[in-house]
């Protein structure tokens, strides 16, 4: 389906990683074990979210039915994973595998903003001695990715409906709502037009809104890659990635490199 006739476009955001730099003692996390060196921030772009939630929905039940997966932990009611909803850390690579199947069929396009958590933590010190009532907070990071996932994603259709996967117990939707609003100004004043779509934001879970299931597996391809050089699954989705951004590979360009279809991540080790 062309741009031309959509009316709507229905956006899945989730995250890899986490945007936390710092223990409660204050202490930097970057570097130590257990910390991820890359927060990325992902939205999947689904042309028919109805129709990829039944999907998936459909393959659950059908594996949670095949006595292959019967004594499988996580294929256990009681341990609220597999058995509840998709999540690639949890599932067994035979489960991935079928997700990955129906992925690969749907028309979605992923986009991504990678940052480096060194040099986040590199950027906050330095502020910290430029002044020293700035106080780093996780959802600052957050939200400036956003603002920089959806530059040029929000002028496409009339309306935008954009899905924030829930993160703890606080409503955000205010804020995150603000973040797309920056990311609509920021666009009008680089290409000098108007973006008049009505933009709606919500908070759910994975478990409520399905397709944030689709997401949560183009991230975990992708954060394969940036930490551990394993490039197999998200070459296997390149061609429904649109874009990543590698905010702070700066060896070439200041503003990073902008991964696409004709400039591809380059092979990992594993």
């Amino acid at each position: 389906m062309s741009d031309a006739v959509l009316v709507q476009r229905h956006y899945f955001v989730d995250e890899a990683g986490d945007p936390v730099l710092f223990d409660a003692k204050g202490r930097a996390l970057p570097g130590q074990e257990g910390c991820s060196r890359h927060f990325i921030l992902g939205v999947l772009d689904v042309a028919d979210p109805v129709a990829l939630g039944a999907e998936l929905n459909a393959l659950r039940s059908e594996l949670l039915a095949d006595p292959y997966f019967r004594d499988v932990p996580s294929m256990q009611p009681e341990r609220r994973k597999t058995a509840h909803m998709f999540h690639a850390k949890d599932d067994v690579p035979e489960v991935r595998r079928e997700v990955f199947r129906v992925l690969m069929r749907h028309p979605v396009q992923f986009f991504a903003v990678v940052r480096d958590k060194h040099t986040v933590l590199d950027y906050v010190r330095q502020r910290n001695r430029l002044d020293e009532r700035y106080r780093y907070h996780p959802n600052e990071l957050y939200d400036t990715m956003v603002a920089r996932l959806f530059k040029n994603r929000l002028h496409l259709t009339p309306e935008v409906h954009v899905c924030f996967a829930e993160r703890g117990q606080s409503d955000r939707t205010a804020a995150l709502g603000q973040a797309l609003e920056t990311a609509r100004k920021r666009f009008e004043t680089q290409w000098q037009r108007s973006n008049a779509a009505v933009i709606r934001a919500r908070q759910s879970s994975p478990r409520r809104e399905v397709p944030l299931q689709a997401t949560d597996y183009f991230l975990w391809a992708l954060q394969r890659h940036f930490e551990r050089g394993e490039s197999r699954y998200i070459e296997m989705l390149w061609s429904q990635v649109g874009l990543v951004h590698a905010v702070d590979e700066t060896d070439v360009a200041p503003y990073g490199v902008y991964y696409t279809k004709k400039k591809p991540l380059p092979k990992g080790s594993g």
